[in-house]
């Protein structure tokens, strides 16, 4: 335990987000313009921001609430992104409570294409891209998941989820590792909907993960429901099926609350000291609390550690 406290330190600043009060929740790149998109819970909107950290507003809320997860469709130009209206937060109005929508955005232009409505009483606030450029999204409250189809939302799977995060679909699969907020992480058949919890074999701390991300046979994680907070990676088994060790890329020190990443090829940005633990359960900055600048953070995963597990 009192090794388990010592920070880690393996990424570098990519550029800082001086805008103290964007309180940013999701990133996602865009290689054609070579723009970073970054969501906005206090501030309602989406950002873009190059390598240097210059930031632009690119959309507005529709619906005034906070601006959760963004996923970019380079190939279609278009992005996808959703709004929640988070239960009991005070910067949205209380007849709003418990919705959420997913919306598409002309990549280019910034026009909005289409609005989609989630269940009531969910919170549509995390995404993927599967192959064909379909969203699928995780309610965190309501422990649905949902792909669109004729642009409508259809649950897929069984009801074996909690609260499921942000998950990883490998490239040229149908399986999808959901990370369940409260159950750990499972393997999920995309076309059936049937969930097979990872083993953690007593020794890999599978829950409280925000972001998951598949890169070969590595799953990188945003795991913001541990203590302290991490950003760490899992390597698989031959077969994707087990994890066989770990690497902490980021743990404690300034990193803050971590919240989601994205690869731009080998590289792996992620949100760091993101603010969320400045907020109390309405949302509102906590009298003792400073919202301080973000961090976009890099980690390359070419570089190796003696052993390469912690």
């Amino acid at each position: 335990m009192i090794a388990n406290r010592r920070p880690v330190s393996r990424a570098q600043s990519a550029f800082v987000i001086l805008d103290t009060a964007l309180l940013p929740e999701d990133i996602d790149y865009d290689s054609t313009s070579r723009r970073f998109f970054v969501t906005s819970i206090l501030q309602k909107k989406i950002v873009t921001m190059d390598a240097s950290g210059g930031e632009r507003d690119f959309a507005i809320s529709p619906d005034h609430w906070p601006m959760v997860a963004i996923k970019v469709d380079a190939e279609r130009r278009v992005l996808w992104a959703t709004e929640v209206a988070f239960n009991g937060f005070a910067i949205v109005p209380k007849a709003d409570w418990g919705r959420s929508v997913l919306l598409e955005y002309d990549l280019d232009r910034g026009t909005l294409l289409t609005r989609i409505e989630g269940p009531r009483n969910g919170n549509l606030g995390d995404m993927v891209l599967a192959d064909g450029g379909d969203p699928v999204v995780s309610d965190g409250d309501g422990g649905g998941i949902y792909r669109v189809h004729d642009r409508r939302l259809d649950r897929i799977d069984h009801g074996d989820f909690v609260s499921p995060q942000t998950f990883a679909i490998c490239r040229n699969s149908n399986t999808a590792f959901v990370p369940d907020f409260v159950r750990g992480t499972a393997m999920m058949n995309l076309a059936t909907g049937s969930a097979r919890w990872l083993s953690t074999q007593g020794h890999y701390d599978l829950d409280g993960i925000d972001g998951l991300y598949c890169r070969g046979n590595l799953l990188i994680a945003a795991q913001n429901g541990a203590s302290p907070e991490r950003v760490i990676s899992f390597s698989l088994d031959g077969t994707s099926s087990a994890v066989v060790s770990q690497r902490v890329i980021e743990r404690g020190g300034s990193l803050g609350d971590p919240t989601h990443g994205v690869f731009v090829g080998r590289i792996f940005y992620y949100i760091a000291n993101s603010g969320w633990s400045s907020l109390d359960e309405h949302g509102v900055l906590n009298p003792s609390a400073a919202l301080t600048p973000a961090r976009i953070m890099r980690f390359d995963l070419s570089e190796r550690t003696p052993g390469g597990v912690e």
